[in-house]
């Protein structure tokens, strides 16, 4: 097992986007990053961008549909470095025939879902123990201001409608607000990012953030002093309503 000083920080769906910038911001504050990745082509071309950057920055095999990837990926922290202290739950797809409730296909809906909430639970499952290993373990959720309630309530002609895409940010905010209840008396917190509309493939880079702005929050609370909130759901210009 390494002896490593360092913050542990895993990224899932680093290879790019958002995920890839965390994971160099996160890198660059000195963590050792695992950047997460379910395909080794892109992930290790993407580690290797970093470490050439000068960076620390580790591929690790992650598809968080695939259980037994996820449960490779635990194995390989645990043996490796013995603990986790950073886990950001970024990796998250959105679907063509995803759209309004009443038109979306439920296919659709139920492949968003899965990817983007089922497989930020099981990895978080998998981490977890790994977590607790931690003397400042820090969970952030990746979600979007889509997945809010209050938002969504609100006559907005401007606002996309994706039923499967915004109930599934719903949903892993939902899973911020219980760990962060149930690991109200261990120093893990747990946090919702919103990065904002930022330009990505997600959504043909018509985003108004660029990349690095989008990922800003994101690295703020994977970074939370000890005195930092719990339970939280922010974005950059503040907090978000649930």
């Amino acid at each position: 097992m390494e002896k490593i000083a360092k913050k542990i920080a895993l990224v899932t769906g680093a290879n790019k986007g958002i995920g890839f910038e965390v994971a160099r911001q996160l890198a660059a504050s000195g963590c050792v990053v695992l950047l997460g990745a379910r395909n080794p082509a892109p992930g290790k071309e993407a580690a290797a961008k970093l470490t050439a950057e000068g960076l620390d920055v580790r591929y690790v095999a992650i598809d968080v549909i695939n259980l037994m990837t996820i449960a490779t990926a635990a194995k390989r922290v645990a043996t490796e470095f013995g603990r986790l202290d950073i886990l950001v739950n970024n990796a998250g797809i959105n679907d063509s025939a995803d759209g309004p409730a009443p038109i979306a296909q439920p296919d659709a809906v139920e492949h968003v879902l899965r990817t983007n909430f089922l497989g930020a639970l099981a990895v978080t499952q998998a981490m977890l123990p790994l977590l607790r290993k931690s003397p400042a373990g820090r969970i952030v959720n990746v979600s979007s201001g889509l997945g809010s309630l209050t938002r969504s309530a609100q006559p907005n002609p401007s606002s996309p409608n994706f039923i499967g895409y915004s109930a599934s940010k719903a949903a892993l905010n939902m899973l911020t607000v219980q760990l962060a209840r149930l690991l109200g008396d261990t120093p893990i917190k747990v946090n919702s990012a919103a990065p904002g509309y930022t330009a990505t493939a997600l959504n043909d880079f018509r985003g108004t953030q660029t990349i690095p702005e989008g990922a800003i929050e994101i690295v703020r609370l994977a970074l939370l002093p000890d005195d930092g909130p719990t339970g939280s759901y922010s974005e950059r210009a503040g907090i978000v309503l649930w």
